[in-house]
C-alpha cells in the first residue's frame, strides 16, 4: 500500500472492469455482466465514484442513484441512495470511504436532493459503524420475507 491518498473521480464506461472487480469485494455472489455495468455508468440518474491510486488502480467505489419512490426513513423525493460503498481492506481506515462519500454527497446535492439514504445487512456491524462515523443516523430496521407461489393449476 502506497502512502498517498487515492484520487476520487467519477467513473466512466471505460472503468467498468475495475468497478466490477471492486463490486465483487462487496457482493462476492453478484454476477453483473460488464455490458450492464457500462450501461449503468451512462445513466444520468446515477453516478459511480472511484478512489484511484496514482498508477490508476481503483481501491474503492461508491455508487449513488436517485430514487423517486419512497425510501425508508426519508422525508423527501427524490432521494440520493448510496447503492454500494466499498474500500479494499488494505485501504480501510485511511479516509478513502469518507472521500468517496463526500463526492456522493456533492453529486446528490447537485441533483437537487436534500437527503442521502443507504442501507446495510442487519448483521454487517462494520458497515453500520462506517455509516455512523460519516454522519448517517439509523432510521429503522426491516426484515424482508418471501413466499414462493406454486404455479396455477
Amino acid at each position: 500500500m502506497s502512502g498517498a491518498m487515492p484520487t476520487i473521480r467519477q467513473a466512466s464506461p471505460a472503468d467498468a472492469a475495475a468497478w466490477a472487480r471492486l463490486r465483487l469485494g462487496l457482493w462476492p455472489d453478484a454476477a453483473d455482466p460488464l455490458e450492464a455495468l457500462a450501461q449503468s455508468l451512462a445513466d444520468p440518474e446515477g453516478a459511480v465514484f472511484l478512489g484511484c491510486l496514482a498508477g490508476g488502480e481503483a481501491v474503492g467505489f461508491a455508487e449513488v442513484r436517485l430514487r423517486h419512490d419512497y425510501v425508508n426513513g426519508t422525508d423527501s423525493s427524490p432521494v440520493g441512495f448510496l447503492e454500494g460503498w466499498y474500500v479494499q481492506p488494505a485501504w480501510q481506515g485511511h479516509a478513502v470511504g469518507r472521500a468517496l462519500l463526500d463526492a456522493v454527497q456533492d453529486w446528490t446535492r447537485a441533483a437537487g436532493c436534500s437527503e442521502l439514504a443507504s442501507d446495510s445487512r442487519v448483521e454487517d456491524v462494520q458497515a453500520h459503524a462506517a455509516h455512523r462515523a460519516c454522519g448517517f443516523e439509523e432510521t429503522e430496521r426491516v426484515v424482508y420475507f418471501r413466499l414462493p407461489l406454486p404455479p396455477l393449476a
